[in-house]
């Protein structure tokens, strides 16, 4: 969330923001302004009875000692009104405290200057292109491949979950798990920590990086437990060090991290959903940073080239779009995405977003460092996807089939294929 004095001294900044990102009620701004006056105003008014009351109160002893008991009695029946009077203005306190917090967590954060205003994808920029989109008709999309191996069952996913759980088999599955030890290698040689994380979150760190009150509707529920699953490793992993006060020198933090992902991906339909493009479980590994404020837009560069090395290492043209504010995300502060050119469809195919939230989710978390001595600071948080499997699954599959039908394996992977063809 927003540090609620940077709203106080920017209320047309973070306006402006919210009409950027789409967002529809601009007037939260002007209630959590009155709401944090009433609250602060409430604060002074019970401290300044406190105070009174203790001033009171320590002179009672005096007065019964001097044999002065009335007025004694008098100060005890006074400061025993002014007692009910501080319980009721604390009452009254946390209760605005909440609507603060709940005002203050509505809030998008604010993108950085270079974020391209718009309202939708066809107002985000490209930012850079690599390598020429394979334009031969023959190339078969992957849901016809992976039917004639045999490599994908989406059938008996159906038949055992749901649609959008697919089984991966035989060389499929090889191909997912040599995809997933490739980029966490690599992930590891360009300075990563490798994380093992829970599948499962609970309320505060859902709400700490975010993902409520927003995106309540992408994930599951385990409602018996109070868990949600998770629907990305940035969740768990971000939320590592929630509530800690790191030091200086512990700084930059770079964790890579391999998980299933669930996504209920609700209102999904049509050409988008067939086969691999849009699933409700998936494989991802996530990478996360957790940097001082002057450093994070140079881990954000440095985190788009780590994945888009990985798609260069795999061959794969692809195309790196800077988000516009309209298609960004309620808690980013800046996004690229990366989007793989897929023969078999002939289309873009989103497999990374790589993000800086700067202090958004870290104050959420309290989540800071030891600047000096004496003076703790919200640290800024970062993640992308490095990268997410099924659609570079579904990339590899159409760009290196061939026209008899076989496939062959990136050169990057055989070492842990151990062959040339799938």
């Amino acid at each position: 969330m927003l540090d609620i004095n940077f709203i106080k001294e920017n209320p047309a900044q973070v306006e402006k923001a919210i009409r950027d990102k789409g967002e529809e009620d601009i007037s939260i701004v002007q209630k959590l302004l009155s709401v944090d006056e009433e609250w602060r105003t409430k604060v002074h008014k019970g401290d300044t009875l406190r105070s009174e009351s203790n001033t009171k109160s320590s002179k009672i002893g005096e007065l019964m000692g001097k044999g002065e008991k009335e007025k004694a009695q008098e100060i005890i029946k006074e400061t025993s009104a002014m007692k009910e009077e501080i319980k009721k203005i604390d009452e009254e306190v946390k209760a605005l405290q909440e609507e603060r917090e709940k005002l203050q967590l509505r809030i998008p954060n604010v993108p950085h200057p270079s974020v391209p205003v718009g309202a939708t994808e066809e107002d985000n920029e490209v930012f850079k292109t690599w390598g020429e989109p394979d334009q031969n008709e023959w190339r078969k999309p992957h849901w016809d491949l992976t039917e004639r191996h045999g490599w994908i069952d989406f059938e008996r996913g159906v038949k055992v979950t749901g649609a959008g759980f697919p089984f991966y088999v035989g060389a499929g599955a090889q191909l997912q798990r040599a995809l997933i030890n490739y980029f966490i290698n690599t992930a590891v040689d360009n300075g990563y920590t490798e994380l093992q994380a829970p599948y499962f979150v609970n309320e505060d760190s859902a709400r700490g990086t975010g993902q409520i009150p927003d995106k309540e509707d992408m994930m599951y529920v385990i409602p018996r437990d109070g868990f949600f699953t998770i629907p990305t490793a940035e969740v768990p992993v971000t939320n590592f060090h929630r509530d800690e006060i790191l030091e200086k020198g512990e700084l930059p933090i770079r964790y890579v991290c391999h998980t299933p992902c669930w996504r209920r991906e609700a209102g999904s339909y049509g050409k988008d959903v067939r086969g691999l493009n849009r699933l409700h479980q998936f494989d991802k590994v996530e990478l996360v940073k957790i940097v001082k404020p002057e450093d994070s837009y140079d881990e954000l560069e440095s985190l788009r080239e780590h994945a888009e090395g990985l798609l260069e290492a795999l061959e794969l043209p692809y195309r790196t779009l800077l988000m516009c504010t309209g298609d960004m995300g309620f808690t980013q502060s800046k996004k690229y995405d990366l989007e793989v050119w897929s023969p078999g469809q002939q289309r873009w195919l989103e497999v990374s977003s790589c993000s800086n939230f700067e202090g958004f989710q870290a104050r959420r978390m309290q989540l800071r460092y030891r600047k000096e001595e004496k003076q703790i600071e919200i640290l800024h948080t970062l993640n992308g996807s490095g990268l997410a499997l099924p659609r570079i699954v579904s990339a590899i599959l159409e760009a290196y089939q061939e026209e008899n039908g076989k496939v062959r394996v990136p050169e990057v992977l055989k070492p842990f294929i151990g062959r040339d063809y799938l």
